[in-house]
């Protein structure tokens, strides 16, 4: 079975239970295929053996071979009074529900294996397995990386020169977050502990948030000759070539990667 998760589900783990359609014990025979007040009877053919024996003639001699009866499939009896039920089987189709408790830090492509959950055997044997293949869902702000979670912060240009507090909301909650004054566009703010449970592990990854400095478009007058006027106090130099950029998400993603 596909099972879908979003990120809060791989951050946490979470709890499902599914339906599955699948091979159950049938009540009526209880498994042994049989009418209820009736039972099996031993193959008139392998005489409860289970297998057939033949002499093929060849060049070399006689050779005696041995394959699975073919009345009774190999199981040495025959059912004279099959179960109005199960037709014989000893099992039917239903749906019935499997609870399912999720680890955190499973991935997409991730294969679980849940022991004794899958389809009754043929006659009442044991059960099968079920396995669940993961996909994770997308989220809107946060992805993750390993066991570190990554996301962007929009910071006005104000703000990035004066520093602020800020309080985001993280997949734990609300958690405050301080900027410094002069923080600049592709600097990197972790928050320790913020990130996911590895599978086989309990130290949970960070939060890694890149500064995304937002320089606005429209200003009014007043705020045109503010600038000017810090402008021409800061004496900032001319604009001029510098080292290669591949452009902020490049430079994000490169610094998320290495830092």
């Amino acid at each position: 079975m596909r099972v879908t998760l979003d990120l809060g589900d791989v951050v946490f783990g979470a709890h499902r239970d599914l339906e599955v359609d699948t091979a159950v014990l049938c009540e009526t025979c209880e498994g042994g295929g049989c009418q209820p007040g009736t039972g099996p009877a031993t193959c008139d053919i392998c005489h409860g053996s289970g297998h057939v024996q033949r002499t093929v003639r060849s060049l070399i001699g006689n050779v005696v071979t041995s394959a699975p009866c073919g009345t009774c499939q190999g199981y040495g009896t025959t059912i004279p009074y099959p179960c109005a039920t199960c037709q014989g089987q000893g099992r039917v189709r239903a749906r019935r529900t499997v609870s399912v408790d999720i680890p955190a830090g499973v991935e997409t492509g991730l294969r679980l294996q849940l022991p004794g959950s899958g389809e009754v055997g043929p006659a009442g044997g044991p059960h099968g397995d079920l396995y669940l293949e993961i996909t994770v869902e997308p989220h809107e702000v946060f992805s993750r990386d390993g066991d570190d979670l990554l996301a962007t912060l929009d910071v006005s240009m104000s703000d990035a020169i004066l520093g602020t507090t800020t309080r985001i909301d993280s997949l734990d909650g609300p958690v405050d977050l301080e900027l410094r004054a002069g923080v600049q566009g592709g600097d990197i703010l972790t928050i320790k502990g913020r990130g996911i449970t590895p599978l086989r592990g309990s130290q949970r990854g960070d939060l890694r948030i890149g500064v995304h400095v937002v320089t606005p478009t429209r200003l009014d007058h007043k705020e045109r000759a503010l600038i000017e006027e810090f402008a021409t106090r800061t004496k900032a130099p001319s604009p001029k070539l510098a080292e290669f950029q591949q452009g902020l998400f490049a430079k994000l993603r490169d610094r998320f990667r290495n830092g």
